[in-house]
């Protein structure tokens, strides 16, 4: 079996980290149990571009389980565990491309891996791995053999209808990252837990009485601010949506230009999926020793090199902590060289958060079996019915009840929706 990862000895350390997240994903696994009965993915080939973690490796086990084949690469240069992706290859045979820290030639090299598996279909966590697809480096020929995908990110999701808007995505797409049981849950709870957790395992910085700036007030700003609030820290938003700026307000945070917020920072954090949220002029605004990190998909929301102009020189002061000495006098700090930072120094999102989402994955893909042929060339919202099955199960397995209209107030709504 082919396979690129750093330590097969790490093997048996990676299959207790699994097993204790399964204990914390009660869907997926009542979801694997049905696929080892039902087999609905039986000889489809299932290329996944995903952060390699615990939980997507529970994930990878639900798809081999329902007979899926399946080769799984990482969508980060700095989010695999590699003693996750050891246990994938020894334990559950299936074939892993992926090594933290691993340079751009290498990660390319392991999207090939992915593409040239011939997936039917693909399973992404940023577009790259479509983005490969559709490349002139790939065989014409193999993105014709893809059914559909899924997009596990908000900045794939855009990336991916801008896509289809200019008539280029050559297969249908289901935005998993736009189900109510995705973005409510994983990008509001997790992010905003995990972001946290990662600044804190970099720095060890004292959260309470600090000034934070968090640049974007979407599902995983709002999950952040409201830890950060939490925490005693005194909140800081910048927006470009007047709706957001406002809820933000009305949530108990200050809402600011980036340029006026930046001067006041202790600590930005950016989580827009933008490009150049912190450039030039926000860096000559900051106050000394004040820490940059980034918490959208890509390294490009903070403008590095910007920063590196403004620089004498630079020094890893701690793992994950650059320093950058400014001409002036002044000294910078970027965490984790302005990749994810809740993946890069810390675990990403707890496995409670992952398991609803990566049921999404997992119904996403036996949905696109069953009913690709129906499916045009463009970006579709995961199915109600599905969204709705995953919030069901997740409260079955906590063991929490909720109430059912009677026939009488069902009847009433019904018609209001009549229009009677």
């Amino acid at each position: 079996m082919n396979h690129d990862i750093k330590n097969r000895d790490l093997a048996e350390e990676g299959k207790r980290r699994i097993d204790w997240a399964d204990r914390f994903m009660p869907v997926l696994r009542l979801i694997r149990q049905r696929f080892e009965q039902e087999r609905p993915l039986d000889g489809v080939r299932i290329s996944a571009c995903l952060h390699v973690t615990t939980e997507t490796a529970n994930l990878m086990r639900t798809l081999k389980a329902g007979g899926a084949e399946a080769v799984l690469c990482a969508s980060n240069l700095l989010s695999t565990q590699d003693d996750v992706a050891a246990s994938l290859v020894v334990h559950e045979n299936i074939p892993v491309f992926a090594l933290k820290g691993e340079d751009t030639e290498t990660y390319y090299q392991h999207l090939d891996e992915a593409v040239n598996f011939q997936p039917m279909i693909t399973m992404d966590d940023g577009a790259d791995l479509v983005s490969r697809l559709h490349s002139e480096e790939a065989n014409p020929a193999f993105v014709e053999n893809v059914l559909a995908g899924t997009e596990e990110t908000t900045t794939g999701v855009i990336r991916l209808k801008s896509m289809a808007a200019d008539g280029v995505l050559r297969y249908p797409i289901i935005a998993v990252n736009d189900a109510k049981t995705k973005h409510f849950f994983d990008n509001r709870y997790g992010t905003g837990q995990s972001t946290l957790d990662g600044i804190i395992r970099a720095t060890n910085l004292l959260i309470a009485g600090t000034t934070v700036v968090v640049a974007g007030y979407g599902w995983c700003g709002r999950g952040f601010a409201s830890r950060a609030c939490g925490l005693g820290a005194n909140v800081i938003v910048t927006e470009i949506n007047p709706l957001n700026a406002l809820e933000a307000m009305m949530d108990g945070c200050r809402v600011a230009p980036m340029i006026d917020a930046v001067a006041e920072a202790d600590l930005v954090v950016t989580l827009t999926g933008d490009i150049d949220v912190l450039r030039r002029e926000h860096f000559e605004a900051m106050k000394d020793g004040a820490i940059i990190c980034n918490s959208g998909h890509f390294n490009v929301e903070i403008n590095i090199p910007d920063l590196e102009a403004l620089s004498e020189s630079k020094k890893t002061v701690r793992e994950f902590v650059e320093e950058y000495s400014l001409t002036d006098g002044r000294k910078l700090y970027l965490l984790a060289e302005g990749r994810l930072i809740n993946l890069a120094s810390a675990e990403g999102h707890p496995a409670s958060v992952m398991d609803m989402s990566f049921a999404n994955q997992a119904l996403s893909g036996e949905y696109i079996v069953k009913n690709h042929q129906q499916m045009k060339k463009q970006v579709y919202d995961v199915p109600e019915e599905l969204d709705d099955s995953i919030a069901t199960l997740k409260l079955q397995a906590l063991g929490v009840k909720i109430d059912e209209l009677t026939e009488e107030q069902q009847n009433y709504l019904s018609s209001w929706t009549m229009g009677t």
